[in-house]
């Protein structure tokens, strides 16, 4: 593969931009199936530069990266559209957040079952089976699709 190319890789992932010897080579683009994007100059298929977006416009910065951290808590929406009022809370940068299936976890990129130790996309479409690493990093971090009582539990 020579010059401007598309190419559609096995996970979705669109390629479109200049390529040499089969290779990602100059100016190129990766559209993710989630709708974010890594625009980078190549060379023989490694970024020298780049720059990756999220599909909701934000754009990530290496260097100056305050997203939802301890300096800045807030969700990218929140940024751009301000704060919802007091006792009404915004629990993703999705507002309203999507619904998430009776016992199973919201990832990031899909929903996991911790059953079947499996991540499928937002349409149902597999994505991955987790290791013991990824399957302990969602049941600790991720939200989860029940209420749960948490805190102070009195003795009855």
């Amino acid at each position: 593969m020579e010059g401007e190319a598309e190419y559609i890789l096995p996970t979705k992932t669109k390629y479109v931009g200049e390529m040499k010897d089969g290779m990602f080579h100059g100016q190129g683009t990766l559209y993710f199936p989630s709708g974010s994007r890594y625009d980078a100059i190549w060379e023989k298929g490694l970024v020298v530069k780049g720059t990756y977006t999220f599909s909701d416009g934000l754009q990530y910065d290496a260097e100056h990266w305050h997203y939802c951290d301890s300096y800045d808590r807030r969700f990218y929406t929140e940024i751009c559209y301000g704060l919802k009022p007091a006792g009404i809370s915004q629990l993703t940068n999705m507002d309203p957040p999507r619904k998430i299936p009776q016992g199973c976890y919201d990832c990031g990129d899909g929903f996991y079952n911790p059953t079947t130790r499996v991540v499928k996309d937002y349409r149902n479409r597999f994505l991955r089976n987790t290791d013991d690493d990824e399957h302990e990093w969602i049941i600790r971090t991720c939200r989860k699709g029940w209420d749960e009582i948490v805190g102070h539990r009195p003795k009855l």
